[in-house]
Order: structure tokens, then sequence, then C-alpha cells
């Protein structure tokens, strides 16, 4: 949009220059675009032009504005079979309670031997650490752990996980989950993360531990969920 051409309308130029960054990469799913007001100072237009534009795309499903942090690009979304691997958010709109996440720490260190046995790469290589709380009606409900490779979603440190989930941040970029196993125990935490889940840290929880594949056969996520005894029960079916 280096040149206006006034037999067309300003926003609709600003959209389409948007859209191709969107489409060749520049602006990744999942990750803020420039506000509207740098936006408007880059292109040398009014902020009203570049709300009518970022405003269209929107609508078609491109972006979306979360309210005080900014525009994010959604991205393409891949039909997912969510009969057992649907998140967090999922399963809670799927029993009418609104989920909310709140991410406690996300950080990059090394697999190390553990990560590097689980997910088959090198100890030296980055793996990405999320810890965050899960929340249904504004009540708490788990603590979880998640660790993923950095080769499988590289651009991760730069997506805003309290706007996207990470099942959403898969779906963005291709990963299509196809099968999971998972663990049942009971645990205790320590004070610090019962004071997070609101609990006495004598209180059992369930801790499950859970390894995802994908489908071409990587292990693209180890989840560690410790989940309040008293606020969740499960149910098991078993199939001839």
């Amino acid at each position: 949009m280096s040149k206006i051409d006034y037999q067309s309308p300003i926003y609709l130029q600003l959209r389409e220059v948007v859209r191709n960054k969107i489409e060749e990469g520049e602006y990744l799913p999942g990750t803020a675009i420039p506000s509207e007001n740098a936006l408007a100072k880059t292109y040398g237009i009014n902020r009203l032009t570049v709300r009518n534009a970022i405003d269209a795309l929107v609508q078609e499903g491109l972006l979306i504005r979360v309210q005080g942090k900014g525009i994010f690009v959604v991205g393409d979304k891949m039909d997912r079979d969510l009969d057992y691997l649907g998140g967090f958010n999922q399963t809670m709109r799927d029993k009418n309670k609104i989920p909310k996440t709140k991410i406690v720490s996300k950080s990059m260190r090394k697999a190390e031997d553990k990560y590097s046995r689980i997910f088959g790469i090198k100890p030296e290589e980055d793996v990405y650490y999320v810890k965050r709380i899960c929340y249904a009606d504004n009540e708490t409900m788990s603590l979880e752990e998640v660790y993923i490779p950095h080769y499988i979603v590289p651009k991760l440190a730069g997506i805003d996980l309290s706007v996207f989930t990470i099942y959403e941040v898969y779906d963005f970029y291709g990963i299509k989950l196809k099968q999971a196993n998972q663990t049942l125990d009971i645990a205790k935490l320590n004070q610090n993360d019962a004071r997070m889940l609101g609990i006495d840290m004598t209180q059992p929880v369930f801790l499950f531990e859970c390894i995802s594949y994908d489908d071409k056969n990587r292990v693209i996520e180890f989840a560690r969920t410790y989940t309040r005894c008293d606020k969740c029960d499960f149910t098991v079916r078993f199939h001839k």
C-alpha cells in the first residue's frame, strides 16, 4: 500500500495489505499485529480507516480483538475429533461451564534426560514449559504443567496463551492430534501450588499424566494435570 488508489476505498486497500501479511507469514497465527495507531502512522491514514479495515478481517475470522491486549491473528483451523482429545476449554463448554485459564509461567528449558526420552529428541534441544491454572465458572479446577518441544511450534514464545488455547495453536500450525496415553494417580501439592489451586496442601488431588501424539506419530506434548478431587469426578467407559 505504498501508493493510494483513490478509486478504491482506502480501508479495503489496508484490509488486503494485512491479509497478505497474514498469508505470507509476516503476521503469524496466535501473535498480535501492530496496533491501530501504529498502522495509521505507518500508512499515513486516520485511525477510523484502520479500524474499518481491521473490523472487516475480524468479521471474516482472520483476526480477533482482545480487550486490553490487542488484535491477534487467528489463522486457519482444522477439523478434529474431540471424542477423546478435547482440551479443557472444549470439555468445560460441553458441560455448559465457562472456561478460563491463567498463565502462571511460560519459559524455555533444555529437554535433558527425562524429556529427551519422552519426545525422542536430544537432551540439549529446547522444550517449552507452560504452567497454568484452569477455571470453570470462575472456580479453580486444576493446575497444569505442559511441555512442548520447540521444533513442534517454534513461534510459541510469541503467542499469548491467555488468548488462544494450546489446542487452537496446534490447529493454526497444522498439527493434528491423533491419540493420547494417560495415567491417573493421587498426589499432594506443595504449599505454593496448593494455594494457587485454592486448597490446603494436605488435601489430595487427582494427578493425570498425558503423552499426546500427532498423526505423524510424533510426541508433541507431555502434560501433568493436578485436579481438585472435590470439584471433579471422572467416568470410564469400557467397550466390548
